[in-house]
């Protein structure tokens, strides 16, 4: 179309024309003119490529297919969607590769958590004693009171990682310290505690290593004084390396282990030594959730990041670790002991005649909590160390007791931190702000309330006590909190230039003309004074003939 007026088909759209009079036309035009008809649906499209005959066609079948209700409304969008149908790829000779989401690797890595070991579930519930399996959903319905915690289904899959850790480490005890975020992944971090004996291997290992590391100092010490021609030796000597405390000791207590997520591996932290702690109290960083990152910083950290997690847990566990007043003691045989060499008390243990405090007494005093963690001097280190006692024990030899003398007008005064189970009412203030927050978990029903006590100097350390139960967790970034804006260290001053002096000043390159006429010069000297050689060599040989 549009047909002619000669041609079969002409009339057929034209008003007063109807195939249902009673003069119906050919049958022969008839089909020529549905051929022509069918012919016209036919032609393809010059932009799309596409024929009216076929889209009706799908759209036809579409409709019959779904049935959908009022087709007549949303004719347009299904035909809007059978065009759309046909510029979709329905082969490919390569295969899908599906996504894998990450509610998906977070399941397959839960899935190992609820697998029992073999032989694990044939104990019956009455055999099974002491366990350093700490009861962690118990811990969290307390905090939960305060709105404080993670959510169930995560507290139940860190109550399954501890299980695992406990199944194979030989843990004496177990809690869960706490979670520290990150930008990247976040830490879930354990307290544990070996048996006696377990941690004497990897001390060994490391004084091998110690060992081996001196003897390499002293052949290079004999290799440099086999050499004639040696440098002048600088006069500078380092400062003294301040050890770190023994395992079971100090900051060294407790043993960390950090997992990023419940499932994965766990990953024991290195031991913290004293310029880490002081160098962490310099800089303020942010954790990645690598282990193995680097931290930029200034003054330079000595470690990764691994070594930045464990020296901060130490730092917040010291100052936030508190505990009920009455609840520990101290050992009476090895407290009398330690007073009397001087020494403040560093052991304690379970009070069995402790009486509990309400809640209003434990909210509104802060003398009823103690620190039961020692506090971290300002050496980077629990018990105070002298850096120039091997020197006070050497021989007595003169040249040695000069330096020890001189040493000595030098030598640090002893650091003498706050003993054991002070009460925070004794903590310094933040700028007129007490160091901690109390509080009650309910106030409409303070029959059941929970105590709950919030750190000012840690955001993110919390405690609670009810009754005879009490805890401790952290859920924070891992900061200090502090009321100025941090200010990274400044670096030391530029030294002075040497003093330019003559002796060190370079002289200038004589030019051609100077040099010939030194030359000159020279060989005008050496001539004059041949001559009065000759002279005098005359002379004496007219006295001699004379004589």
């Amino acid at each position: 179309g549009p047909y002619q007026p000669h041609e079969p088909g002409y009339g057929l759209y034209h008003p007063g024309y109807s195939p249902y009079d009673d003069q119906l036309p050919d049958h022969k035009s008839q089909m020529l003119a549905i051929q022509n008809a069918k012919a016209y649906l036919l032609k393809s499209s010059t932009t799309s490529g596409l024929n009216l005959y076929d889209h009706l066609a799908n759209m036809l079948t579409k409709i019959l297919d779904e049935q959908p209700t009022n087709a007549v409304d949303i004719i347009e969008n299904i035909s809007k969607d059978v065009k759309w149908a046909q510029f979709q790829k329905k082969m490919d000779t390569l295969r899908d590769e599906h996504e894998i989401l990450p509610t998906f690797e977070a399941a397959e890595k839960h899935k190992a958590l609820f697998l029992k070991a073999n032989g694990e579930g044939d104990e019956e519930l009455e055999e099974i004693g002491q366990t350093p399996l700490p009861n962690v959903m118990e811990t969290a319905f307390y905090f939960e009171q305060a709105g404080i915690g993670l959510s169930k289904e995560e507290f139940y899959h860190i109550f399954l990682a501890l299980k695992k850790l406990i199944s194979v480490q030989p843990i004496k005890t177990c809690r869960f310290w706490g979670k520290i975020l990150g930008l990247e992944r976040n830490y879930i971090i354990a307290e544990v505690q070996y048996y006696e004996g377990e941690e004497e291997e990897e001390a060994e290992e490391e004084e091998v290593i110690e060992e081996g590391g001196e003897g390499m100092d002293e052949v290079e010490d004999e290799d440099q004084e086999k050499e004639k021609d040696e440098p002048p030796k600088s006069t500078y000597k380092p400062p003294p390396v301040i050890p770190k405390e023994e395992n079971r000791t100090g900051a060294n207590k407790y043993v960390y282990f950090v997992c990023n997520e419940p499932g994965d591996p766990w990953v024991k932290l290195p031991s913290v030594t004293p310029a880490q702690i002081v160098c962490a109290r310099k800089i303020k960083k942010f954790f990645t959730g690598r282990l193995d990152a680097p931290v930029v910083s200034f003054p330079p950290f000595p470690g990764n990041e691994a070594n930045y997690l464990r020296a901060q847990i130490a730092r917040i566990s010291a100052g936030t670790q508190i505990s009920p007043l009455g609840f520990y003691q101290f050992a009476e045989e090895e407290g009398d002991e330690e007073e009397e060499g001087g020494g403040g008390r560093d052991t304690y243990e379970e009070n069995p005649d402790f009486q509990p405090f309400s809640v209003a007494e434990l909210v509104e005093s802060l003398s009823t909590w103690v620190h039961h963690v020692p506090n971290i001097l300002t050496q980077g280190r629990c018990v105070w160390f002298n850096p120039f006692q091997k020197s006070e024990e050497g021989e007595g030899e003169e040249e040695e007791d000069e330096e020890e003398k001189a040493e000595e007008t030098d030598e640090p005064q002893q650091e003498i931190g706050p003993p054991l189970l002070t009460p925070l009412s004794e903590d310094e203030e933040i700028q007129n702000m007490p160091a901690w927050t109390a509080q009650p978990s309910t106030n409409l029903i303070p029959q059941h309330a929970v105590a709950i006590l919030q750190s000012n100097r840690w955001p993110g350390a919390y405690a609670f006590a009810s009754g005879k139960k009490f805890d401790n967790t952290y859920f924070g970034w891992g900061h200090k909190y502090n009321p100025e804006n941090h200010a990274p260290a400044l670096p030391q001053p530029v030294q002075a230039e040497y003093p330019s002096g003559p002796e060190i000043t370079e002289a200038r390159d004589p030019t051609l003309e100077e040099e010939q006429a030194f030359q000159a010069a020279r060989e005008e000297a050496l001539a004059a004074a041949e001559e009065a050689e000759g002279e005098e060599d005359a002379e004496d040989a007219d006295e001699e003939d004379d004589d």
